[in-house]
């Protein structure tokens, strides 16, 4: 359910990518990372409010957002992908 959140978000033009976390073996167990770009704090959350990772409580989570030493806010999919 989650991998088809995710797509139906990137379905709808927006930036989103996700992922688990390994250790140096390779091996998973340390949690997940999602980054998306959102206008605003107010409107991430609602977003990841309807992951349905998170909407099931299967996850513990924390959104944060993330700002450029700069002070700049480089749209992310000009950079990854």
């Amino acid at each position: 359910m989650h991998k088809e959140w995710v797509k139906g978000i990137t379905n709808s033009g927006h930036y989103i990518h996700s992922g688990y976390l390994i250790n140096e073996k390779k091996m998973p167990g340390g949690g997940g990372l999602l980054i998306f770009e959102a206008k605003d704090f107010l409107t991430a959350k609602k977003i990841v409010e309807n992951d349905p990772m998170i909407k099931y409580e299967l996850v513990s989570w924390d959104l944060q957002e993330w700002i450029s030493i700069d002070g700049s806010q480089p749209k992310f999919s000009n950079y990854l992908g």
